[in-house]
Protein backbone atom coordinates (compact mmCIF):
# COMPACT_ATOMS: atom_id res chain seq x y z
CA UNK A 1 0.00 0.00 0.00
CA UNK A 2 1.23 3.80 -0.78
CA UNK A 3 2.40 5.55 1.84
CA UNK A 4 0.31 9.12 2.12
CA UNK A 5 2.31 11.98 1.69
CA UNK A 6 2.52 13.87 5.13
CA UNK A 7 -0.22 17.07 4.31
CA UNK A 8 2.77 19.79 5.06
CA UNK A 9 4.66 18.37 1.77
CA UNK A 10 1.02 19.04 -0.39
CA UNK A 11 0.78 22.68 -1.32
CA UNK A 12 0.08 24.43 1.45
CA UNK A 13 -3.32 26.46 2.11
CA UNK A 14 -3.48 29.74 4.03
CA UNK A 15 -4.53 29.33 7.61
CA UNK A 16 -4.30 32.71 10.06
CA UNK A 17 -3.41 30.70 13.10
CA UNK A 18 0.53 30.79 13.97
CA UNK A 19 1.84 27.43 15.20
CA UNK A 20 5.37 25.51 14.68
CA UNK A 21 5.14 25.17 11.03
CA UNK A 22 3.98 28.11 10.39
CA UNK A 23 5.50 31.14 8.06
CA UNK A 24 5.43 34.64 8.15
CA UNK A 25 5.40 36.28 5.07
CA UNK A 26 5.84 39.62 5.30
CA UNK A 27 3.71 42.16 3.63
CA UNK A 28 4.06 44.20 0.80
CA UNK A 29 3.47 47.01 3.01
CA UNK A 30 6.18 46.11 5.48
CA UNK A 31 9.35 48.52 4.11
CA UNK A 32 11.20 48.32 7.41
CA UNK A 33 14.76 47.02 6.46
CA UNK A 34 15.55 44.24 9.03
CA UNK A 35 12.13 42.29 7.80
CA UNK A 36 11.28 44.03 4.09
CA UNK A 37 10.56 40.67 1.97
CA UNK A 38 11.35 38.19 4.75
CA UNK A 39 10.27 35.27 5.36
CA UNK A 40 10.10 33.74 8.71
CA UNK A 41 9.75 30.02 9.97
CA UNK A 42 7.93 29.66 13.39
CA UNK A 43 9.84 27.65 15.74
CA UNK A 44 7.78 28.74 18.70
CA UNK A 45 4.48 29.71 19.46
CA UNK A 46 3.38 29.50 22.75
CA UNK A 47 2.24 31.86 25.99
CA UNK A 48 6.13 32.99 26.67
CA UNK A 49 6.00 34.70 22.99
CA UNK A 50 7.04 33.46 19.68
CA UNK A 51 10.46 32.76 17.93
CA UNK A 52 11.21 32.25 14.28
CA UNK A 53 14.50 32.77 11.74
CA UNK A 54 14.15 34.17 8.39
CA UNK A 55 15.08 31.52 5.78
CA UNK A 56 15.76 34.12 3.11
CA UNK A 57 18.51 35.78 4.17
CA UNK A 58 22.37 34.39 3.08
CA UNK A 59 25.23 36.04 4.14
CA UNK A 60 28.39 36.37 3.42
CA UNK A 61 29.55 33.90 5.72
CA UNK A 62 30.22 30.21 4.53
CA UNK A 63 29.62 27.28 7.18
CA UNK A 64 32.71 25.93 7.11
CA UNK A 65 34.51 29.04 8.47
CA UNK A 66 32.69 29.32 11.19
CA UNK A 67 31.16 25.82 11.77
CA UNK A 68 33.52 23.43 9.87
CA UNK A 69 31.98 19.97 11.10
CA UNK A 70 28.85 20.90 9.57
CA UNK A 71 29.66 22.05 6.14
CA UNK A 72 29.42 18.86 4.48
CA UNK A 73 24.88 18.69 5.70
CA UNK A 74 24.57 22.49 4.89
CA UNK A 75 22.05 22.84 2.13
CA UNK A 76 23.47 24.96 -0.65
CA UNK A 77 24.11 27.42 -1.18
CA UNK A 78 26.46 26.48 2.31
CA UNK A 79 26.21 30.08 4.52
CA UNK A 80 25.25 31.19 7.24
CA UNK A 81 21.85 32.84 7.04
CA UNK A 82 20.84 35.33 9.20
CA UNK A 83 17.92 34.63 11.25
CA UNK A 84 16.86 37.67 12.55
CA UNK A 85 18.09 40.60 14.91
CA UNK A 86 18.53 39.16 17.99
CA UNK A 87 21.45 37.27 19.38
CA UNK A 88 23.10 37.63 16.09
CA UNK A 89 26.60 35.41 18.06
CA UNK A 90 24.40 32.50 18.57
CA UNK A 91 24.01 30.05 16.13
CA UNK A 92 20.94 28.04 15.61
CA UNK A 93 20.33 25.40 12.88
CA UNK A 94 17.60 23.47 11.77
CA UNK A 95 16.94 20.62 9.37
CA UNK A 96 14.81 18.65 7.15
CA UNK A 97 14.74 15.19 7.95
CA UNK A 98 14.78 12.34 4.84
CA UNK A 99 11.71 10.84 3.75
CA UNK A 100 10.32 8.06 6.37
CA UNK A 101 13.19 8.72 8.68
CA UNK A 102 12.73 9.15 12.38
CA UNK A 103 13.85 11.58 14.51
CA UNK A 104 12.57 10.63 17.99
CA UNK A 105 14.74 9.65 20.29
CA UNK A 106 17.68 10.15 18.37
CA UNK A 107 20.01 12.89 20.78
CA UNK A 108 20.38 16.83 18.88
CA UNK A 109 17.13 16.59 17.30
CA UNK A 110 13.83 17.98 18.28
CA UNK A 111 11.03 17.62 15.70
CA UNK A 112 9.62 21.24 15.17
CA UNK A 113 6.77 20.51 12.84
CA UNK A 114 6.30 17.36 10.04
CA UNK A 115 9.86 16.90 9.05
CA UNK A 116 11.30 19.79 10.33
CA UNK A 117 13.86 19.46 13.18
CA UNK A 118 15.85 21.32 15.55
CA UNK A 119 19.65 20.38 15.56
CA UNK A 120 21.59 20.59 18.47
CA UNK A 121 24.94 21.81 17.22
CA UNK A 122 26.91 20.30 19.99
CA UNK A 123 25.97 16.86 19.02
CA UNK A 124 27.51 14.58 16.15
CA UNK A 125 27.12 15.58 12.80
CA UNK A 126 28.23 11.90 11.54
CA UNK A 127 25.06 10.78 13.86
CA UNK A 128 22.82 13.34 12.35
CA UNK A 129 23.83 13.35 8.09
CA UNK A 130 21.86 9.75 7.41
CA UNK A 131 18.34 11.42 9.04
CA UNK A 132 18.86 14.54 7.14
CA UNK A 133 18.01 15.99 3.74
CA UNK A 134 20.17 19.15 4.33
CA UNK A 135 20.70 21.36 7.75
CA UNK A 136 20.23 25.06 7.21
CA UNK A 137 21.98 27.49 10.02
CA UNK A 138 21.24 30.38 11.59
CA UNK A 139 23.04 33.17 13.10
CA UNK A 140 20.39 35.32 15.44
CA UNK A 141 16.89 34.97 15.56
CA UNK A 142 13.21 36.62 15.04
CA UNK A 143 11.72 36.70 18.42
CA UNK A 144 8.30 38.17 19.71
CA UNK A 145 6.95 38.49 23.49
CA UNK A 146 3.30 37.33 24.28
CA UNK A 147 0.98 39.31 22.58
CA UNK A 148 3.47 41.21 20.37
CA UNK A 149 3.06 38.65 17.03
CA UNK A 150 -0.52 38.85 17.39
CA UNK A 151 -0.87 42.81 17.58
CA UNK A 152 1.72 42.88 13.94
CA UNK A 153 -0.89 40.33 12.58
CA UNK A 154 -3.69 42.66 13.42
CA UNK A 155 -1.57 45.69 11.17
CA UNK A 156 -1.52 42.81 8.60
CA UNK A 157 2.53 42.95 9.01
CA UNK A 158 2.48 39.35 8.35
CA UNK A 159 0.78 36.92 6.29
CA UNK A 160 0.47 33.70 8.33
CA UNK A 161 1.69 30.48 5.64
CA UNK A 162 1.85 26.97 6.43
CA UNK A 163 5.55 25.88 5.77
CA UNK A 164 6.58 22.94 3.50
CA UNK A 165 9.89 21.21 4.42
CA UNK A 166 11.52 21.79 1.49
CA UNK A 167 11.10 25.94 2.63
CA UNK A 168 13.61 25.65 4.97
CA UNK A 169 16.39 24.58 3.04
CA UNK A 170 15.32 26.63 -0.24
CA UNK A 171 18.28 27.57 -2.45
CA UNK A 172 19.07 31.21 -2.48
CA UNK A 173 18.54 31.77 -6.20
CA UNK A 174 14.90 30.99 -5.18
CA UNK A 175 12.61 33.93 -4.60
CA UNK A 176 11.39 32.15 -1.76
CA UNK A 177 9.22 35.41 -0.55
CA UNK A 178 7.44 35.06 -4.14
CA UNK A 179 7.31 31.05 -4.58
CA UNK A 180 5.77 30.68 -1.03
CA UNK A 181 3.11 33.32 -1.80
CA UNK A 182 2.88 31.70 -5.55
CA UNK A 183 1.45 28.48 -4.21
CA UNK A 184 -1.75 30.30 -2.68
CA UNK A 185 -4.85 30.87 -3.86
CA UNK A 186 -6.22 33.69 -5.27
CA UNK A 187 -6.11 36.61 -4.97
CA UNK A 188 -3.09 36.30 -2.15
CA UNK A 189 -0.98 34.75 -5.19
CA UNK A 190 -1.17 37.98 -7.09
CA UNK A 191 1.24 38.98 -4.07
CA UNK A 192 4.26 37.44 -5.52
CA UNK A 193 4.58 39.52 -8.64
CA UNK A 194 4.97 42.34 -6.43
CA UNK A 195 8.35 44.46 -7.74
CA UNK A 196 11.53 43.82 -5.28
CA UNK A 197 12.09 47.56 -5.29
CA UNK A 198 9.24 50.01 -5.56
CA UNK A 199 11.93 52.83 -5.67
CA UNK A 200 13.63 51.59 -9.09
CA UNK A 201 10.36 51.57 -11.15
Amino acid sequence: MAHAEEPEDRTASTEPVVRPGSLLVSSTDLVEPAFRRTVIYVIEHNDAGSLGVVINRPSETAVHDVLPQWAPLAARPSALYVGGPVKRDAALCLATLRTGAQADGVAGLRRVHGRVVMVDLDSDPEVIAPLVEGVRIFAGYSGWTYGQLDSELQRDDWIVISALASDVVAPARIDVWAQVLRRQPLPLALLATHPIDVERN
